[in-house]
């Protein structure tokens, strides 16, 4: 077991180079493993001091709504009657990731989408989805997935 965690961690930091949902995959077999050998090894305690259901909702409503557009910490922090340092950490208890990262997720997702519906050009993707501009836009893309928009949208338009 020793020898798959080392590849394990090896396709781990190859992986986060160019392909971030490859490390995650591999991450989550690392932990699974880990696991499976030592239950006490990555026992998270009980999750304390996140947001309750309602505040989950309306943050998520939010993002989704105002996707295009910039979405500060202060309104979502006030969305949830928090202080922002507050809403922060328990952002990250509730939703496993940060503000910043769920809201670039969410972009990604949304860009994605629009992608595979439309035929709509990137630069007008990227700021439906609040990306500066194209070239943002094809840095962050390829930076989460591996591939540019555009080979990304045509090896799904072509059923690979």
């Amino acid at each position: 077991m020793a020898i798959e965690a080392v590849e394990l961690i090896e396709d781990v930091r190859i992986a986060l180079d160019h392909d971030l949902g490859g490390a995650i995959r591999a991450t989550a077999r690392l932990a699974a493993l880990l696991r499976a050998i030592s239950p006490e090894i990555l026992h998270t305690p009980p999750a304390r001091g996140g947001l309750a259901p309602w505040q989950k909702r309306k943050v998520q409503d939010y993002v989704e709504r105002h996707i295009e557009g910039p979405i500060p910490l202060e309104d979502l922090a006030k969305l949830a009657s928090l202080s922002v340092g507050y809403f922060c950490r328990a952002f990250k208890e509730s939703f496993d990731e940060t503000p910043h990262a769920y809201i670039m997720r969410a972009r990604l997702e949304r860009a994605q989408e629009l992608m595979l519906e439309t035929t709509d050009p990137l630069s007008q993707i990227a700021l439906a989805c609040g990306l500066a501009d194209q070239a943002h836009f094809s840095r962050f893309f390829r930076q989460a997935t591996g591939e540019t928009p555009s080979a990304w949208r045509r090896n799904r338009a072509n059923g690979g």
